[in-house]
């Protein structure tokens, strides 16, 4: 398997974790949103929906073009302090996020 096929695989598991926590959105934030200077979009979205609506489509985007993929790359560390404590679905994000850091360093996951 090859590293975007590895990266491919975990997206589609955070998404399909998303979805089955009910964290999943279907209609997208207002195109506003998007314009935001700041990382993770942290003023104009809520940390999930980042993950919804720019990591994963963007991830994507870059494979479906068979670009090269980001190097040293961590999105977990992010989320470690975004999601509250409290957030039901917080450890098993986090996992996900962790696996897929793995392949940006060139871990497997």
């Amino acid at each position: 398997m090859t590293r975007h096929d590895s990266v491919r695989s975990r997206l589609h598991a955070l998404e399909t974790l998303l979805r089955d926590r009910a964290l999943w959105q279907e209609i997208a934030p207002q195109p506003e949103a998007f314009a935001s200077t700041q990382p993770f979009c942290l003023d104009t979205l809520a940390p999930l929906e980042w993950l919804q609506w720019v990591l994963i489509p963007r991830m994507h985007a870059l494979i479906d073009a068979g670009q090269p993929l980001p190097q040293a790359f961590a999105v977990s560390p992010y989320y470690e302090m975004a999601l509250e404590e409290a957030h039901p679905a917080r450890e098993v994000v986090l996992i996900e996020l962790q696996k897929l850091d793995k392949l940006f360093a060139g871990d497997d996951a």
